[in-house]
């Protein structure tokens, strides 16, 4: 009876509230901002992943700075099959209302054409996902095509990198606000769209953010959502889950009371016992890094500061690194202030001076 006791306590410690037995073949829950793990299972365990590969079409398009430009659809889309937008060849309508089109309806013919504008073709576009990948860290995924389609070459991904490329993604403004929008509405020069985000846990749990579903008969559902409570910003990433969206709301709702999100360092308070700097040092932001009630006394933090023999305002002159159990969790950059010299206004005499040099 002892046993079964210590083995019941030693499940509370794991999941503390009521979190449902889990579902999912692989599953990731990752602070966004530190990229804590608070619960993983099989997260390095390579997979096709569908149609959440159009995070990484969407974020590769919107860092284009092209947003705006008017894309007249071609061939590209006869390519295409399975969900859609339904466009059709000479159509014209933004590239951002294609994005908002791959990421709410999961358009297979928005994510062609798209790599074909941004990348000339869909042979370079893929191209620009994998080598973002690496930029990323993504040691565990490769990228065949725009939409996640696998009939013939699928794209193959982990739970933890994807995980990665959302909390990436979600830096971007413009990624936010098309994941997070329920309903969008254009108008192109054929007709009106009126599309509805997939995403059932934008309307379901009051914290989501955003996120991407996928599916295919070969990968199974597949799904990746953010959510924001109490400053506290986690990316849910799940393969083969049969009951993805109740899985996500139920790590949601037990990983919110477990974890707070803890100031290490703030931002307007950034002291430092430098003298070679005069202590004029800033860091971009407040260092928030997302702990368990009684590791307050386990996180620490450690300046470590390189002396230039020459610098400029703004240059990166040191680390802020951040530990947690005496094992190093996080790392930010220490910039240095330094106030530009004013030009003094010449004298009177030195001004004569220059009259006669002329």
């Amino acid at each position: 009876m002892k046993k079964l006791v210590v083995f019941f306590a030693l499940l509370v410690l794991i999941f503390p509230f009521n979190v449902k037995a889990v579902s999912s073949e692989c599953i990731v829950v990752m602070d966004q901002n530190s990229k804590r793990i608070l619960f993983s299972q099989n997260k390095d365990r390579v997979r096709l992943i569908a149609s959440i590969s159009k995070i990484m079409t969407a974020i590769i398009a919107i860092e284009s700075d092209r947003l705006g430009e008017v894309v007249k659809v071609d061939e590209s889309i006869l390519k295409a099959y399975g969900s859609g937008v339904y466009i059709e060849i000479g159509e014209e309508l933004t590239l951002l209302d294609l994005v908002y089109g791959l990421m709410l309806r999961s358009g297979n013919d928005a994510a062609v054409m798209i790599a074909k504008f941004v990348g000339g073709s869909q042979e370079n576009f893929v191209a620009m996902m994998n080598e973002k990948a690496r930029e990323l860290g993504m040691k565990n995924t490769t990228f065949n095509n725009p939409s996640g389609l696998d009939e013939e070459k699928g794209n193959y991904s982990t739970a933890y990198d994807m995980a990665l490329l959302t909390s990436y993604a979600m830096e971007n403004e413009i990624y936010r606000t098309v994941t997070g929008t329920k309903k969008y509405t254009t108008k192109s020069t054929y007709k009106t769209y009126i599309w509805n985000n997939k995403n059932k846990l934008l309307s379901t749990y009051k914290y989501t953010t955003g996120g991407k579903t996928g599916f295919t008969e070969r990968a199974r559902r597949t799904l990746v959502t953010t959510a924001s409570y109490n400053n506290l910003n986690l990316v849910t990433v799940t393969l083969n889950d049969p009951d993805d969206f109740s899985t996500h709301k139920s790590m949601y709702e037990n990983y919110y009371n477990v974890y707070k999100n803890y100031l290490v360092v703030p931002k307007d308070n950034f002291i430092t016992e430098d003298t070679y700097y005069k202590g004029k040092l800033y860091i971009n932001s407040d260092i928030y890094y997302p702990i368990k009630n009684g590791e307050e006394s386990k996180i620490t933090s450690k300046i470590i500061l390189d002396k230039l023999d020459s610098y400029k305002n703004g240059d990166k002159v040191g680390v802020v690194k951040v530990y947690l159990n005496k094992k190093e969790v996080m790392e930010r950059d220490i910039f240095v202030e330094v106030e530009e010299k004013k030009k003094k206004n010449p004298s009177f005499f030195s001004k004569i001076l220059s009259w006669f040099k002329l």
